[in-house]
């Protein structure tokens, strides 16, 4: 059964081969039984055809959330519920999106995603407390931590805004010499970032920011900065943008093959929309919504450079 076909199936048969591919997580028996329930909520309030409106659309997020609002309202009247219906749906259209790629078995069996023998890494599954550990070995870093105290005296102390194009040339060379971010004609950097107006845009949390700054013309020739990019805009606003590395990179592509817990092809985690995306979607799969994407990073970052270390 492919993906196309899942659509098909009657409310019963969806539930029976959504519970099969629970069954290959590592997650209770508990959250199976209440995720076969509640990610179906708006198929039993709404109708098969807005349920699969949601799952399959493009602004999932948004119209998700609008959907459950105004159910839960007028169901309830109240729209408590709005936040743990989504994060059901998000793991059911996981498992949907994951279908594009592979089968669903015939004969039910349910599929046991695991890593490719040629790969012998095996990285702890995420939780709060595998992440509180890494949190205090970030703090344990020294090099790494006065590195970033020191950005964030730069940035938020120093020279917090970008209109005048000294400023903008500090940050960016201090940026480039701690990153080695292989940048080495900085002030047509500079210039670019500077002819872009970005304060507010920062402020906001503008993700479209990054792409804006990582494609820059130099000699003729046009640059992709897409990970100074995100370092540059994370350094004012570490709350809206996660910084993309590929030690990051990896750890997500490997969960992603482990569990499926976002729909993306590797690629798409070189736009910045969509990196972002599957890092919310990494933190709420694994429920840590406690912590900041700027901590998950962190956390994600220490990962890829202990199970990912890059070969010289």
């Amino acid at each position: 059964m492919v993906f196309e076909q899942i659509r098909e199936l009657s409310y019963e048969e969806v539930r029976k081969n959504y519970r099969l591919y629970l069954e290959t997580l590592n997650i209770s028996k508990t959250t199976r039984t209440t995720a076969c329930t509640d990610a179906f909520y708006l198929w039993r309030k709404r109708g098969k055809d807005m349920f699969w409106q949601i799952v399959l659309s493009d602004d999932f997020e948004a119209l998700c959330k609008k959907e459950l609002t105004n159910t839960l309202a007028s169901e309830t009247g109240s729209n408590s519920g709005v936040s743990s219906y989504t994060s059901h749906l998000r793991r059911f259209r996981n498992f949907v999106f994951a279908a594009k790629f592979e089968k669903i078995p015939e004969n039910n069996k349910p599929v046991k995603r695991t890593v490719s023998k040629t790969n012998k890494k095996h990285i702890p599954r995420p939780s709060v407390k595998e992440v509180e550990t890494y949190l205090a070995r970030w703090e344990q870093l020294e090099n790494y931590h006065l590195q970033e105290d020191a950005l964030n005296k730069l940035f938020f102390e120093l020279c917090p805004q970008n209109n005048d194009i000294v400023s903008v040339l500090l940050k960016c060379s201090t940026l480039n010499d701690f990153y080695s971010t292989n940048i080495f004609s900085i002030y047509p950097v500079a210039k670019h970032i500077l002819s872009l107006n970005i304060d507010a845009r920062l402020r906001n949390g503008d993700v479209e920011l990054v792409r804006d700054i990582q494609f820059i013309e130099i000699g003729g020739k046009q640059r992709n900065f897409y990970s100074f990019a995100t370092k540059y805009c994370s350094h004012h606003n570490p709350v809206e943008y996660p910084i993309y590395d590929s030690y990051v990179d990896k750890v997500l592509r490997y969960f992603q093959r482990l569990d499926g817990f976002s729909a993306f092809t590797p690629d798409e985690l070189k736009e910045y929309v969509k990196f972002k995306n599957a890092l919310i979607a990494f933190r709420d799969y694994y429920g840590l919504t406690d912590f900041t994407l700027k901590q998950i990073d962190q956390y994600i970052w220490q990962l890829g450079k202990e199970y990912f270390p890059k070969k010289y």
